[in-house]
């Protein structure tokens, strides 16, 4: 049976990367912003991908870390893994990705990503591969249309025209934030950016506190709430993978 340990990661094509992310990913859809694409192989079939990136508002979330330059972080803008990848696969290739970061493109000096609260899951894969946690928040910019279509108020005001109308005229024809929390997480490349973040860093243990816990896009206080007892099975299984979030380098093997 196949480990972690069995997988590769390498550099892809934004094609082949865009290819599995609208294949795996919840969402279906990539990230305009993706310019380094990490493929994540296990006997030679490409099962994964991972796209980093520069956020969408990058003023916004520049200044979480002071002092950074203006190209010294990325996003992790999108995660897709198949179910056909071994256990833990997520953790072993984030930690591969973030070792060619640091080889390849040394100005980085940390990574951000967000944790889709309102239709995935808390971050539990951002937890477990030494992630802070430095914000949780209600979801107030992902809405769902009267069609059912969910879409980003970001989205609908870059292309009020394509969408049919900016997020304000939406939301007076009835379109709603989806119920959930959008949770902020941040990977140190750096030691000095660590020392330089400008805002707290939350104890893990904040997300049950708030409400906000999440898993494969079930809230678990609502499903505890219902039940009356919590789900000790769902520590033992990662969330499913279908819902998870530059010149190329050398190809790395997990090992």
């Amino acid at each position: 049976m196949a480990s972690a340990k069995d997988i590769k990661v390498a550099p892809i094509s934004a094609k082949d990367a865009a290819a599995v992310v609208k294949r795996i990913h919840y969402s279906g859809s990539t990230a305009a912003t993706s310019s380094l694409h990490l493929g994540v192989f296990l006997n030679g079939r490409l099962e994964g991908a991972m796209q980093f990136g520069s956020p969408i508002d990058k003023r916004k979330v520049l200044p979480l870390v002071e002092d950074t330059p203006w190209n010294g972080f990325l996003e992790l803008n999108r995660m897709a893994f198949s179910e056909n990848l071994p256990r833990n696969s997520e953790s072993r290739a984030l930690a591969v990705a973030f070792r060619l970061i640091k080889k390849h493109y040394p100005h980085i000096q940390w990574v951000l990503s967000f944790a889709d609260g309102a239709q995935c899951g808390d971050g539990t894969i951002y937890r477990a591969s030494g992630f802070h946690l430095t914000g949780i928040r209600q979801n107030k910019t992902i809405l769902k249309l009267p069609s059912g279509k969910i879409v980003t108020d970001l989205t609908l005001n870059v292309n009020p025209q394509k969408m049919g109308g900016n997020a304000s005229q939406w939301k007076k024809r009835g379109a709603k934030p989806l119920a959930g929390f959008q949770l902020r997480y941040i990977y140190f490349l750096h030691p000095t950016a660590k020392e330089r973040l400008t805002v707290p860093i939350l104890p893990f243990t904040r997300i049950a506190e708030m409400g906000a816990t999440m898993y494969r896009g079930e809230s678990t206080r609502v499903k505890q709430a219902t039940v009356g007892t919590t789900d000790k099975a769902a520590e033992h299984h990662r969330p499913t993978r279908s819902n998870l979030s530059q010149a190329s380098p050398k190809t790395q093997e997990a090992d």
